[in-house]
This record gives C-alpha cells, structure tokens and sequence, in this order.
C-alpha cells in the first residue's frame, strides 16, 4: 500500500526492453479484471513496432513517450467481436449505442487501471496519454480498428530512466463526499485550492504564461473552450463513424 501512495508518472524511459513474458502476463492480469456481464467488450492494441509508435505519436501531438516507451498500448472499447460472436450464435445484438459505448469505454478503463498497477509493482513506470480521444479518428485509421471499436485510452510503459516526481493532488476532502454530494462554498474553493496555487511550479507556470492565476492557464491556454468544442465534434464523428449512433 505504501508503495501505491509514492506512485508518479513516467514519461522517460530506459532502454531496457520489456520481455515478451513480462508482458503477456501483465495483458493477462489486466484482463482478470472486472467487466460489465463478462463480456469483455474492450481490445488492447499493443505497439512495439518503432514506425508505428512514431506515426502514433502524430495521433498524441508528438508527446515523446510514445516513441520512446519500448511498448504503447491502446485500450478500445469494443463491441465488434461480442456482436460477431453474437450473429454467428443467431442471437439479436444491441450494442450499436452510447450506452454500449459507455460501459464497454469503464471496463477499457477498468483494464487499463489493472495493467497499470500490475507493471509498477513489477518495477516499470506508465504515462496515461489523455490525447487518446481528441484524434480517435486518426488513431482509428492507423490501428485499422473496425466498426464498434473505439480507442479510449492510451498508456506508455517501459522501465523508469530516473525516479520520477510526484505530482501534486489536492486533499481528500476536495474529491470524496460522504452519502451525498456536497456542494463547495466559495471559501471551499480557496481552502482547497490553496496548495496547489502556491506551489512554486505552478506560480512559475502562471508567470510565464502571462496570466493571474492557475485557473486562468488552465480554462484559457491548457484546455480552451474553443478546443474542447472542436475535439467534442471531431469526436462524436468518429463515434457516428464507428457505428455507436
């Protein structure tokens, strides 16, 4: 447990490979994980190959773990293979919706979560690329993915370089509600915020980037409206694209 709490992202690898067994049985227990019914509606793409790490990379803005990590996996949701399954059984599938692509997308997760946490406790380090869905269309092309499968996320994997570094989190109170939710008051907000803001990294990230406070970098150059309605309609295209409306 002590462990899980040090934990931290890694993003610069060695170049010590992983083994194809180290791997495979990682895969392994990541598919022992929970399921919606069991059916295992996910699909992991693993890529090895250095071309097609560096043509993925395209996919992520050129995030360099991508062709640096020996081994990027993609974690789709798909429902392609139970619905196959299904017309050769003569059984009528209803998996071509957003509520199948929802529960398919939380046990691609699920899985991802359970890879992640088995290959730390084998001494590897993991980068979760959050870009998986701002480009799913591109991603959808390079890994030739068939209707009803959809790329949800994206981790890079291999041994550390160096130690990595924590990042910051806010405290628990901020995240966990007791029975109910419990909206946050404006003095809430402050209290709660408070450490992150005064972080010398993040007073240096607001500086540089000519704003008054981290909300500011965040809302308005991070993570844009104007980006964030573009990305939500590239997205729900290549949702429509890939037959889940």
């Amino acid at each position: 447990m002590d462990s899980m709490k040090k934990r931290a992202t890694v993003r610069a690898y060695s170049q010590q490979d992983i083994s194809p067994e180290l791997l495979d049985e990682l895969l392994e227990i990541a598919c022992r994980s929970s399921n919606t019914g069991n059916m295992q509606a996910y699909s992991i793409v693993v890529s090895r190959d250095p071309e097609r790490k560096k043509a993925l990379a395209a996919c992520h803005f050129n995030q360099p773990q991508v062709v640096n990590a020996p081994v990027v996996l993609t974690f789709c949701a798909d429902f392609n293979r139970f619905s196959k399954w299904c017309a050769q059984r003569n059984a009528q599938a209803g998996f071509n919706n957003v509520q199948a692509l929802t529960y398919a997308s939380i046990d691609a997760v699920i899985v991802a979560q359970t890879f992640c946490v088995a290959a730390e406790e084998k001494g590897l380090g993991i980068c979760y690329l959050g870009t998986t869905t701002y480009l799913a269309k591109e991603i959808i092309e390079l890994l030739e993915l068939p209707p009803l499968v959809f790329p949800v996320t994206t981790v890079s994997v291999g041994y550390p370089l160096e130690p990595p570094k924590q990042c910051e989190r806010l405290p628990q109170e901020a995240v966990v509600h007791s029975e109910t939710y419990r909206d946050y008051t404006p003095a809430d907000i402050d209290r709660l915020h408070l450490a992150k803001e005064q972080l010398p990294e993040n007073r240096h990230f607001v500086e540089i980037n000519h704003k008054e406070n981290l909300a500011q970098v965040f809302a308005e150059i991070r993570y844009t409206k104007k980006d964030n309605e573009h990305f939500s309609d590239t997205l729900l295209r290549a949702v429509k694209k890939q037959g889940f409306c």
